[in-house]
């Protein structure tokens, strides 16, 4: 463990030394790329620190132990060592699970996309309660939430939307949504008081900055077209909505919620980006097959995660097994004890292996 704190520590040196460098500053794209590996590992880093003032503070109180004639002094002195000790097993306790190996996108912004799954209008109905509950989750924690496209129907249900929540370490929270939310309650038109079933799918992107992903302008094809509206006189007479297909891989973004075309082109474009960063990232994690991953939800959308019950109040995570009686507070974006749960799974796998 020590060697490779120091090897971190020397590589945060090496960040703070380059990033106060004149030629170095005026890179944009590369002060970036520093400053987000230097947050990467700023708290290893203090603990790190943390760990060496303590051993060297215990080192000092053995030796006037040993030293110390006075009886008083001494048992100060043990008591004070205790307290110690009990601090490094804490820090150290930290220490292993800073070095677990990290997502790199965890401390990315997200971009989220609800699409009503099986049931009809009940599923159109469940995707608004899923909106409405990350949209208070993302408020509770301080983030910022922006529709960037969506398709709702009058009677206050979602076809699909697509929304970003940016906020300090939003990526590495969310991520866990991905996958087949079920519902399980009685439809308000059912007359005969029968539980149905429906689901909703959840997908959740890191949102990928342009360093992330470069993205050629020929590889694109942009189609500009009129705003879907509810017809009156709100209809948009200017043809202002954006949807941008990446010719390679055949993905496409579409934003129309903005009124001016050039913002609805800076969101399509943030939509795309992020969909071949996840498309990408999907790559790499099937190719490696990991162990970790494959235990807590591999996050692909064919995947049930999570059901909804409401006669019963509960709400069930399939994936560790996690059970709570709490849903209407989960639906008003008390999710914490869930996300919780996952995290601490993962990061038990996580130390299992590598103890291995």
């Amino acid at each position: 463990m020590q060697d490779r704190l120091a090897a971190v520590e020397d590589r945060y040196e090496e960040i703070q030394q380059a990033m106060a460098d004149p030629e170095v500053s005026v890179d944009y794209t590369r002060v970036q790329k520093l400053a987000m590996e230097q947050a990467a590992i700023r708290k290893l880093v203090e603990l790190g620190r943390e760990l060496r003032q303590l051993n060297g503070d215990i080192t000092d109180i053995k030796v006037m132990i040993r030293e110390e004639s006075d009886e008083e002094m001494t048992a100060l002195a043990r008591e004070e060592l205790a307290e110690l000790e009990a601090r490094v097993e804490g820090v150290e306790s930290s220490l292993r699970v800073e070095l677990i190996p990290k997502d790199p996108n965890d401390g990315k912004n997200v971009i989220m996309e609800i699409r009503a799954g099986a049931g009809g209008d009940e599923a159109g109905l469940f995707a608004a309660v899923m909106y409405r509950m990350y949209r208070q989750y993302a408020l509770r924690n301080g983030w910022k939430l922006e529709v960037m496209d969506g398709n709702q129907t009058g009677l206050g249900a979602i076809k699909e939307i697509v929304f970003s929540v940016k906020g300090k370490e939003a990526y590495s929270r969310l991520k866990y949504e991905s996958g087949v939310h079920r519902v399980q309650r009685i439809p308000v038109t059912e007359s005969n008081d029968r539980i149905h079933t429906s689901t909703a799918t959840v997908a959740v992107m890191p949102e990928a900055e342009e360093v992330d992903i470069q993205v050629n302008a020929e590889d694109l094809q942009i189609d500009v077209f009129h705003s879907s509206g509810h017809g009156g006189q709100n209809v948009q007479k200017v043809a202002t909505a954006i949807r941008i297909t990446h010719k390679p891989t055949g993905l496409v973004a579409i934003c129309q919620d903005e009124r001016s075309q050039l913002k609805n082109k800076e969101k399509a474009m943030a939509v795309l980006r992020s969909r071949i960063l996840a498309a990408e990232v999907e790559r790499q994690q099937k190719e490696r097959s990991d162990f970790r991953r494959s235990q807590v939800g591999t996050g692909d959308r064919s995947e049930r995660v999570r059901t909804y019950n409401y006669p019963q109040s509960r709400i069930t995570d399939h994936r560790i097994g996690l059970t709570v009686h709490s849903l209407e507070q989960a639906l008003d974006g008390d999710i914490d004890v869930i996300i919780n749960g996952l995290v601490e799974h993962e990061e038990a796998l996580a130390l299992e292996e590598a103890a291995q």
